[in-house]
């Protein structure tokens, strides 16, 4: 019975967690803007997102909300881990284009 116990246990947060990991996200720098400009992973998870830079100059991926400011060389990519998060909205921005902006939603 306890062995059993365990099973169902392990089968029900198991799946919990591979349910929350949403595992890289994929954000590309292309033409002064991020694409896709908006992207959602779950509350409470450690998440890694990967920026490309796809242009010919240098760009920064920064976020006071998420307290992350990275430079990513043309032609290049860098990782970035955030969380885990509370549900909300965090903003990121290309310090060397201001107006170049996008959002992760923590749902």
């Amino acid at each position: 019975m306890r062995s059993l116990t365990l099973a169902v246990l392990f089968a029900l947060f198991g799946s919990v967690s591979a349910a929350a990991d949403p595992g890289p996200i994929a954000i590309t720098i292309k033409d002064h803007a991020f694409v896709p400009a908006e992207v959602k992973i779950p509350a409470g998870a450690k998440v890694e997102l990967t920026i490309r830079n796809e242009q010919a100059v240098p760009a920064e991926f920064e976020s006071a909300s998420l307290h992350r400011e990275k430079v990513v060389s043309p032609g290049s990519a860098i990782s970035v881990y955030v969380g885990p998060l509370q549900r909300g909205r965090y903003e990121f921005f290309d310090d060397f284009h201001p107006a170049t902006r996008g959002v992760v939603v923590v749902e």
